[in-house]
């Protein structure tokens, strides 16, 4: 039995945290954190407010509960459609071949070379600010699934030449068949790392729209408690606990995600090997 690595072992612990941070903690909130003028401003950490208080009567602590929500929510909601999508459209592409391959690898070029990070700054412009999380999240998903789709449909272009497809499909199995149980078990473990990869990518470019004030300012993200801090002088008044929870959240969580990422990689190459 081959044991976790370090770093999968830290990254799955620290990851269980923003989770139980995100989707357990808000469920237990004395209030509705995301209401100005719930509590008094510009209060100190304390043990009744843990992260201190806001310039907007909010509980620093409970608000943040609700950012990561909603910052992981934006993230798995791309990284799961952006994967799955990927993956269907570049195993088809390359065990299909033909004119099948050639219509989806221009689909894929086509959205590859167009940048989504401008798109999004127009669309958020337009909307001043008022763009929901799904729309963002669309947007993403539209711009993310060619990637692992063009990596997809190379395995599949290789693996499709194997004596073991075409015995498979001598035997009588459909196409259908033969890339769920011949094709998709070799890909399983880059599926993993590419879903992790893919969502740091959505929470790193929703952060950055929401710090410039272009994502959804009516909901909180962690982007967006950066912004409101800003935009209320919390480093010149000193509050720090207002502007650094939300900036060392993150700071954590892309560095979660990356030993997940990594440790996964290398445990699953050990076990290939065996």
């Amino acid at each position: 039995m081959i044991k976790m690595n370090w770093r999968l072992k830290v990254g799955l612990a620290l990851l269980l945290v923003y989770i139980v941070l995100g989707f357990v903690l808000p469920q237990f909130s004395p209030y509705d954190p995301r209401t100005w003028n719930a509590v008094p401003r510009n209060l100190s950490p304390s043990w009744t407010h843990l992260l201190g208080t806001t310039n907007l009567g909010q509980d620093t602590f409970w608000v943040l509960t609700w950012a990561t929500q909603n910052s992981l929510f934006i993230g798995i909601l791309v990284a799961f459609f952006a994967t799955t999508i990927g993956v269907a459209v570049g195993l088809t592409a390359g065990f299909k071949g033909g004119i099948i391959d050639r219509a989806l690898t221009l689909v894929m070029d086509s959205f590859i070379v167009i940048p989504a990070l401008p798109i999004l700054i127009l669309l958020s412009s337009l909307l001043r600010g008022r763009v929901s999380l799904l729309v963002i999240g669309s947007v993403l998903i539209l711009f993310n699934w060619p990637w692992p789709a063009r990596q997809i449909r190379s395995v599949a272009l290789s693996l499709r030449e194997r004596e073991f497809i075409n015995t498979a499909s001598f035997s009588g199995q459909g196409t259908a068949t033969i890339i769920r149980k011949e094709i998709f078990p070799y890909i399983t473990n880059w599926t993993m790392a590419n879903f992790v990869n893919t969502v740091l990518v959505a929470i790193a470019t929703e952060t950055g729209l929401a710090v410039i004030g272009l994502s959804s300012l009516e909901t909180a993200t962690l982007g967006g408690m950066i912004y409101w801090a800003l935009q209320h002088q919390a480093v010149l008044g000193e509050r720090w606990w207002w502007i650094g929870s939300p900036v060392v959240a993150i700071m954590v969580l892309f560095i979660t995600l990356f030993l997940v990422s990594t440790g996964f990689s290398k445990y699953s190459a050990l076990r290939r090997g065996r």
